[in-house]
């Protein structure tokens, strides 16, 4: 396959692949840390509605969502591509990282929620991915 070729797709794998990932944890993760009492988090409006009730360890989901969702598209596409693993590594967490500013303008938050998000979530974890397979293959 051209390596070109499969660079783009390898980023359209990782993507996509990341983005099962977080909403998969988004989803469960109301199993694992219930919402707050009398909270709606069915629909963009309740989650904004009730973002006020919300405690610190009601942001800990959405947290591992991103990081985690990110740390499996950064995997994917240093598994999958034939060159270029750390910048595409670094690409599609970008990518991430422009949905969760996008969120966090969308979504009132905490300040303290918005910097660790942003600060942690994204591009370290592409790179932390993208270290551990090139140095699992080299």
């Amino acid at each position: 396959m051209n390596p070109r070729l499969r660079n783009i797709l390898s980023v359209l794998v990782a993507i996509v692949l990341g983005s099962i990932a977080n909403m998969g944890i988004i989803t469960l993760g109301g199993r694992i840390i219930p919402p707050p009492e009398g909270a709606d988090v069915t629909t963009m409006e309740g989650l904004k509605a009730s973002i006020h009730l919300f405690q610190p360890k009601h942001y800990m989901i959405p947290l591992l969502a991103h990081a985690i969702g990110t740390f499996v598209s950064g995997l994917v596409v240093s598994f999958l591509a034939a060159s270029r693993k750390r910048e595409l590594a670094l690409g599609v967490s970008a990518l991430f990282l422009l949905g969760g500013i996008m969120n966090s303008f969308t979504l009132p938050a905490p300040v303290w929620f918005i910097v660790l998000d942003l600060t942690l979530a994204y591009l370290p974890m592409g790179y932390l991915a993208e270290r551990l397979v090139t140095r699992r293959s080299a």
